[in-house]
């Protein structure tokens, strides 16, 4: 599925395609639900790294969250994902990792298409939610401590919603 987005000011546009455009994996790890609000989470979906286009690049900034070490308490290490917003107005664009330089990770949020609606709400990375969170717990709604074992690509196979 073709994918275009947006900042909230219009300095940034993109497009990318996506072979996992359902929005179902709520993450409310600190890092997402600090940097990118909502309801004390953050949707990222799955692209292919080498579809995106970029108009405005220049009002794109990158940065990278401090991640605790736990081989060294007290001491924090740059993360390898590279969070890209718009330093305009600060609106969370996509999330890539040097790791899979194949992908690129769009947020939701910043999605103008619209998207399809899942048939399952996975909620992620609940160990580090805030506590004024409630989380959702109805039929189609899954829980998860940390990250589920499941991929973003696994998951839309798996309910037959992988667009390739």
């Amino acid at each position: 599925m073709k994918l275009s987005g947006s900042c909230r000011c219009g300095a940034v546009r993109f497009t990318l395609n996506s072979p996992t455009p359902v929005p179902y994996m709520h993450c409310y790890c600190t890092i997402c639900r600090k940097s990118a609000g909502g309801g004390g989470y953050a949707i990222n979906l799955g692209g292919d790294a080498d579809t995106l286009e970029v108009e405005g690049r220049e009002a794109v900034e990158m940065w990278r969250a401090p991640i605790d070490d736990p081989d060294h308490p007290g001491q924090t290490h740059l993360g390898p994902s590279h969070r890209h917003f718009c330093k305009h107005c600060g609106t969370a664009l996509w999330a890539e990792d040097p790791a899979w330089p194949e992908l690129v990770h769009p947020f939701a949020s910043a999605i103008d298409t619209p998207l399809p609606t899942p048939p399952e709400r996975a909620h992620i990375m609940l160990d580090f939610k805030a506590p004024w969170v409630e989380v959702p717990s109805g039929p189609t709604d899954v829980r998860f401590d940390q990250y589920p074992e499941e991929s973003l690509e696994d998951w839309h196979r798996r309910h037959g919603l992988l667009d390739r």
